[in-house]
């Protein structure tokens, strides 16, 4: 049984014009200690389909259907107090900027104390050393002195190393990471991110990484899905996927990596945008923005076809992968 399973999420938000939907009929697993990326561009669903696992979605935005089922239990049948047993204890949520996530009032130590005696029934002098020993796990110097701290004190890497010592606290089966290196320089996001992956290994967390990012992607994670209009256009094993990509969408998201162009030249880069919930066109939803679209992609949504593990919604997969496709 995978540690969490995800079936068939749907998640909408209702408005006076009607009903969108942000996530539709998305699942994907992620056993023990496994780590699964989540791709797609700002727009495509990813946040919202982690926020609907925590059960954090913004109101109006409801779970409109499928299931949640994490160590056994179906989380959108737990009720409030249910739900706090595993928000912040078995699953972990890192956000994209740590200081949205810590007080600004309240010492690291402070957070950190009231955070495990939240979960657990322990002293403060337990909680103390534990919080201790996960400041030092993250690489953070003098951990002792640091419990003294404000977050405004620490640079962004080391706050953002606070709140990854924060998930670790609680010792929790699985972490769930909303861009966590966004807000951060190129040397250190390779730091916190080379840093996430030796703590999963170690402790033998699962991980979910959301991220617009392919090449973190790459080097972090061992299967991805790729979101487009909150639909799975791509999903498989991370270096099949990277290295013999087939949907045209995961095909250009690659193509715009930096390193993927000319030197001194224009950026790569996929026509159009993302559409918005109120305008998802008919059929393939990717279609306006595709260099191989035919008439039946614009027909009905194609089915998400399995090739040997490899996972494509696309009518012109054979052809892609056959390189046939003109």
């Amino acid at each position: 049984m995978p540690l969490l399973d995800v079936r068939d999420l749907v998640v909408e938000f209702p408005t006076r014009h009607g009903t969108l939907t942000a996530v539709d009929s998305v699942s994907f697993t992620v056993d023990k200690g496994e780590r699964l990326g989540i791709v797609g561009e700002s727009g495509a669903g990813k946040s919202v389909a982690a926020f609907a696992i925590l059960n954090l979605l913004s109101r109006p935005g409801r779970i409109g259907g499928g299931s949640i089922t994490f160590e056994g239990r179906d989380l959108t049948k737990l009720n409030r107090q249910q739900m706090r047993s595993v928000r912040g204890n078995r699953i972990s949520m890192i956000f994209q900027d740590p200081m949205m996530t810590l007080n600004p009032v309240l010492t690291i130590g402070t957070q950190m104390v009231e955070t495990l005696k939240a979960h657990r029934d322990i002293s403060d002098a337990e909680a103390k050393r534990i919080a201790i020993a996960r400041l030092g796990e993250v690489k953070i110097p003098s951990p002792e002195n640091r419990m003294a701290s404000y977050p405004h004190e620490l640079s962004g890497g080391m706050r953002q190393r606070v709140v990854i010592a924060i998930a670790l606290l609680t010792e929790p089966a699985l972490i769930i990471a909303d861009e966590p290196t966004t807000a951060l320089d190129v040397t250190i996001q390779a730091e916190i991110m080379s840093l996430m992956l030796a703590l999963c290994k170690t402790h033998g967390v699962g991980l979910i990484l959301i991220t617009h990012d392919l090449a973190v992607v790459s080097q972090v994670t061992q299967r991805v899905v790729v979101l487009y209009a909150g639909r799975v256009v791509e999903t498989g094993q991370t270096a099949r996927v990277v290295h013999d990509p087939v949907h045209p969408y995961t095909r250009g998201l690659l193509a715009a990596l930096p390193g993927e162009g000319t030197p001194g030249a224009r950026l790569n880069q996929i026509r159009g945008g993302m559409p918005s919930l109120n305008a998802i066109p008919e059929g393939c939803a990717f279609h306006p923005r595709c260099d191989f679209v035919q008439d039946r992609c614009r027909a009905a949504v194609p089915p998400l076809d399995d090739f040997d593990g490899h996972r494509v919604r696309c009518v012109r997969a054979d052809d892609l992968i056959a390189g046939a496709a003109a």
